[in-house]
């Protein structure tokens, strides 16, 4: 299996793709560093005298290398309380017409999630090729990255050497002098990204992009936007829909966050929803011939893993990167990535096996994955921009070690395995250079046309209950469920969900409140 492939084209980059990181929409104000400038809550008109030349640019499409899709560029202010002010960042765009026959219904603007996952990369690998035929037909295929991703004045931190280093600091303490390197870690990781783009840093949040992608409806023609974001795409789209309530179009927010909660309660219910998400592979492998934790309920199994990861503490097995044998963290980054689709759990089974064998390179390809780590040994900036606007969107879920300390047994609780693991990594953004311009706050998109929200019951990434929430928040959310694994269910065989949201996409019928598949 092509693990890189499933985790960039099923929706699973990611509510926090940098959870092992920065933990999700963990934000940071930690200590003192260039404050970003406020931006004004209400949207900027795009008929304001300093923005109607970014609206009225025409974009020039050319050959992206990738048969059947084009590329472009558009401007947008670095800074949308200053749009007058000169400084521009470059938003990278790309584009599949519509393949007909039938009315064009204008463009559809997808997002993978992330924050930090690349728009072009997802559209040109999937959604441009694989979603439904009939909706390709109808409309043009369009993504953006957004500003601080991959080709977008993409925020930049570690080299592929210190960021190997990184990805392997122990992410469950023991004792001071592990707690000190963990801090300090944290603490480079920030300065390193501070350093190499702190002109971008306090305008990544998104918000910005948000505003970004208002400005690219307007840029396209399109009097309304039309959109499916997964993840943390449904963030972006929340927000969208609530800065510009009149012109949403179409709107699928599938395996959706919930903008009203605070960054420690986040962090705790993603941690809550991978155990779920473990407890459901558990169930399974306990039934398979090949399952390396042995037969047993879920808590036999967990008890099996958590003791291999105590294991691999004490001594990483050999992972056939001299560089980077396979300790805790690099073995607990691996689990999680596959846990985020069931079709990763044979391979799970298969890396654990070897693992425990003396072989932890199943493992560490399963973490690269997730890291986006190229064979090179180079990064794709997925995790430096998954910092840089969760640090920016939300004050710090802990303001030191002390915090954690006294949050980890409700984090243990929430998940044995990776309960202390997950609580640690949302010490990152304490220690960010921005002070955070956002905060948790209700979304409600007052006067928006239906939105359709979509959660999966025993998703890991962002658990059903965060859908509930967004639903009931935006003043036209329409609940659509499916009772299943796994994370985001658009695209990954329920006919149900499928051809709801088709319906809604090509017709403009939303389904009913509360249906379930």
């Amino acid at each position: 299996m092509d693990t890189s492939r499933l985790l960039r084209t099923t929706g699973t980059v990611i509510a926090a793709a940098g959870l092992l990181l920065s933990g999700c929409t963990s934000g940071g104000s930690g200590e003192p560093g260039a404050a970003a400038a406020s931006l004004p809550s209400a949207p900027p008109s795009p008929d304001a005298a300093a923005l109607r030349p970014y609206y009225a640019q025409k974009l020039t499409w050319r050959d992206c290398g990738v048969p059947g899709f084009q590329c472009s560029t558009m401007k947008a202010p670095l800074d949308y309380a200053n749009p007058g002010s000169g400084q521009d960042v470059d938003i990278a765009v790309s584009r599949r017409t519509a393949t007909g026959p039938g009315k064009r219904l204008g463009s559809l603007v997808v997002n993978p999630g992330g924050p930090g996952g690349s728009g072009i990369g997802y559209l040109q690998a999937y959604a441009g090729i694989g979603y439904p035929a009939a909706v390709r037909a109808q409309y043009d295929m369009v993504s953006f990255d957004p500003r601080g991703v991959e080709r977008s004045s993409p925020v930049e931190c570690l080299s592929g050497p210190a960021m190997d280093k990184y990805t392997q600091v122990d992410q469950t303490p023991d004792d001071a002098a592990e707690r000190a390197e963990l801090v300090a870690a944290f603490k480079e990781f920030a300065r390193a990204c501070e350093a190499k783009s702190g002109r971008v840093l306090p305008h990544v949040s998104t918000v910005d992009a948000a505003r970004d992608m208002d400005l690219l409806r307007g840029v396209l023609g399109d009097q309304k936007l039309h959109y499916v974001g997964a993840s943390y795409g449904t963030l972006l789209g929340a927000t969208y829909a609530d800065l510009f309530p009149d012109r949403v179009g179409r709107l699928v927010l599938d395996g959706a966050m919930d903008p009203a909660r605070p960054a420690l309660e986040l962090n705790r219910d993603q941690t809550e929803g991978f155990e779920t998400a473990f407890t459901s592979f558990a169930k399974d492998c306990a039934k398979q011939p090949d399952c390396p934790l042995g037969k047993g309920d879920p808590d036999a199994v967990a008890a099996r893993l958590k003791e291999f990861f105590r294991k691999l503490d004490a001594q990483p097995v050999a992972s056939g990167d001299p560089d980077r044998p396979l300790g805790e963290a690099l073995a607990t980054t691996g689990v999680i990535a596959a846990l985020y689709d069931e079709s990763a759990w044979p391979q799970l089974r298969e890396a654990l096996s070897s693992a425990m064998n003396g072989d932890g390179s199943g493992l560490l390809s399963l973490a690269d994955s997730y890291y986006e780590r190229e064979a090179d040994g180079k990064y794709a900036n997925l995790m430096f921009a998954n910092a840089a606007v969760n640090c920016l969107d939300q004050p710090a879920a802990f303001t030191g070690p002390e915090a954690v300390d006294t949050a980890l047994p409700s984090f243990e609780k929430a998940s044995p395995v990776f309960g202390a693991g997950l609580a640690w990594a949302a010490l990152n953004c304490t220690y960010w250079p921005v002070k955070a311009t956002g905060k948790a706050k209700e979304l409600t998109a007052k006067g928006a046309a239906p939105i359709v929200v979509v959660g999966t019951t025993r998703d890991p990434a962002t658990p059903y209950k965060w859908a509930q929430a967004l639903a009931g928040q935006l003043e036209s959310g329409r609940l659509l469920t499916y009772d299943g694994d796994g994370h985001t269910a658009y695209g990954r065989g329920s006919e149900c969900i499928d051809t709801a949201i088709n319906r809604y996409l090509l017709e403009g019928k939303a389904p009913q409140d509360g249906k379930k598949c």
